[in-house]
């Protein structure tokens, strides 16, 4: 007789919560997290909960929020999802950002429905049960996954985390604490001059969570310095952890890149897997190879052989969150090369003809990145002109690559007056227009243009030499595109229309030829959401390696 065995796949879940103040570094340890378990051969998939009352974070400003993280699928998430994607394979999706206002907004739709059969609707259990649904929803959407890794948002203490605190005790009682483990990230402040490390925040922070009914089984814990063995005892003793569990997460000098080789130092992966019984026989980092080329990253940033200056140049520099992606897509860049980027920060409202020059004077390359509204638009304009008549290496991404369209038809194509509708709507010249589709959208968010499309590129431009392909994918997050009544104009010009949507409708990057200007291109669709530190976006590294070239002539 054939007897079939089946064998039930058993996934794991690991909570990360922070405690006594906000950032912390929540995201980016629960990514370096998912490194170090991919780097052991397990599959991860992460998931935010935020805990505000926001569908999504599509409709906040940078100054509130930082920027707007997009999937492939077309969400607007945090900028927490864009380190998942940086540090780990896992696949993400509308499913990996959740918030208060999804959950309310489901739960109340049902409750429409009469789904409720009647019965009083309550934060316990129809909201937690909710959010344990979100959560599960990534094993029935990923079957392949070792890992669940779920950031709960806020602080512990903060009355909007109160309902996914209780969501993740119940879900413990549900699984079983085989199957989930609780890690609290806290800070150990030392309080200067005299350097005095204190506990005391720890232990009040660990007791809050006790109060939600949650004891942690790893304590990580940010402090200046790695704790020494006498403050670790302290935590553990009044905490009620093992000391080997209690984490040093010190002050990063470098790069946060360094992050998973320091968890990994600190045996953070050893104690995960102790935590869970699972099979322990992965090497550490002297003989991990994916290890290994995380600290080859971290050895450019300590030890370049050249130092680039990009000037970014926008209208959110007071808030380096705001182009956080575009920051470490620009940092990947140089890595091939072995250069480190640093920025010349310049608000764009600032830039005139009069200091443009000096502004810039340090650049090696200039990137003008996306963006909302008219403030800070003719410091870009400005800025632009500048990088092209100079020959200095130009990227534009999004209204960077707007701008660019409107500078070159105003000042090289003689339309005077050429401008954006979302700018002048009476402009003589609308080189960028609102989509026809967008016309009629009153609803702000989740109605742009997102997520990711498909372009087929120029045979013989740069972009197609860049990425050594004839079609691409790359995701989007705009209203306005180019105005197509303008196109035979730009290509009986020296400006090259290097790619276009499939269809042949949208008009998706711009460029000059490598013979009137060395690097100058502008594209509709952000790259810079799929750089990785361990596989660069090839525009990005083509661009830092034509600023290399600039530095070198000088």
């Amino acid at each position: 007789m054939l007897i079939h065995i089946y064998l039930v796949k058993s996934v794991r879940y690991i909570f990360v919560t922070g405690g006594v103040a906000s950032s912390l570094g929540k995201g980016v340890s629960i990514a370096a997290i998912g490194t170090l378990l991919e780097s052991r051969g397990y599959r991860v998939t992460i998931q935010k909960m935020d805990p505000y009352l926001n569908i999504d974070p599509g409709t906040m400003s940078p100054y509130q929020h930082g920027e707007v993280y997009v999937t492939d699928d077309g969400s607007e998430t945090d900028l927490d999802l864009g380190y998942y994607e940086r540090f780990t394979n896992s696949p993400l999706s509308q499913i990996n950002s959740v918030s208060t206002g999804q959950v309310y907004f489901t739960v109340i739709q049902r409750e429409r429905k009469g789904e409720y059969l009647g019965r009083t609707v309550q934060v316990i259990p129809h909201i937690t049960n909710e959010i344990k649904n979100r959560i599960l929803l990534l094993e029935k959407n990923h079957p392949d996954i070792d890992f669940v890794l779920v950031e709960i948002g806020g602080t512990v203490g903060d009355i909007e985390s109160v309902p996914f605190l209780e969501a993740i005790r119940q879900f413990r009682l549900d699984k079983g604490p085989d199957k989930t483990i609780f890690i609290h990230l806290t800070l150990v402040p030392s309080i200067s001059p005299a350097g005095e490390v204190k506990t005391k925040p720890t232990q009040h922070s660990v007791k809050e969570l006790l109060n939600q009914g949650i004891q942690p089984d790893i304590l990580i814990c940010r402090s200046k310095d790695y704790l020494d063995e006498e403050v670790k005892s302290k935590i553990s003793l009044f905490c009620n952890i093992p000391v080997k569990r209690v984490i040093s997460a010190p002050d990063i000098e470098h790069t946060i890149y360094e992050i998973p080789l320091i968890y990994n130092k600190e045996h953070l992966d050893n104690e995960i897997m102790e935590y869970f019984k699972m099979e322990n026989t992965a090497p550490l980092f002297d003989a991990n190879p994916t290890l290994e080329k995380w600290q080859s990253v971290v050895d450019v940033f300590k030890n370049p052989e050249t130092v680039l200056k990009i000037a970014l140049v926008g209208k959110y520099i007071a808030l380096s969150d705001a182009y956080r992606s575009l920051r470490e897509a620009l940092w990947h860049g140089g890595l091939p090369g072995k250069s480190r980027v640093e920025f010349i920060n310049i608000d764009s409202e600032q830039v005139t003809e009069d200091n443009v020059a000096d502004l810039l004077s340090g650049a090696q390359g200039i990137l003008v990145p996306g963006g909302f509204g008219e403030r800070g638009i003719a410091g870009k304009l400005t800025t632009i002109r500048h990088a092209r008549e100079n020959k200095i290496p130009y990227f534009g991404i999004c209204l960077g690559m707007q701008c660019a369209v409107i500078e070159f038809a105003r000042n090289v194509l003689s339309m005077k007056d050429a401008n954006s509708t979302e700018f002048n709507v009476d402009t003589q010249y609308p080189v960028i227009a609102l989509m026809e589709d967008q016309a009629s959208i009153t609803d702000k968010g989740g109605t742009m243009r997102l997520g990711a499309y498909q372009a087929k590129l120029t045979e013989g431009s740069l972009i197609q030499k860049i990425y050594k392909s004839p079609e691409i994918s790359e995701r989007h997050r705009h209203r306005f595109e180019f105005n197509n009544r303008f196109r035979n104009d730009f290509m009986k010009s020296p400006m090259v229309i290097s790619a276009v949507s499939l269809d042949d409708r949208l008009v998706e990057a711009v460029e000059l030829p490598q013979s009137i200007h060395p690097w100058f291109v502008g594209t509709q669709f952000h790259p810079e959401f799929k750089s990785q530190p361990l596989k660069p976006h090839p525009l990005f590294v083509s661009f830092i390696d034509h600023a290399r070239k600039v530095k070198l002539q000088t």
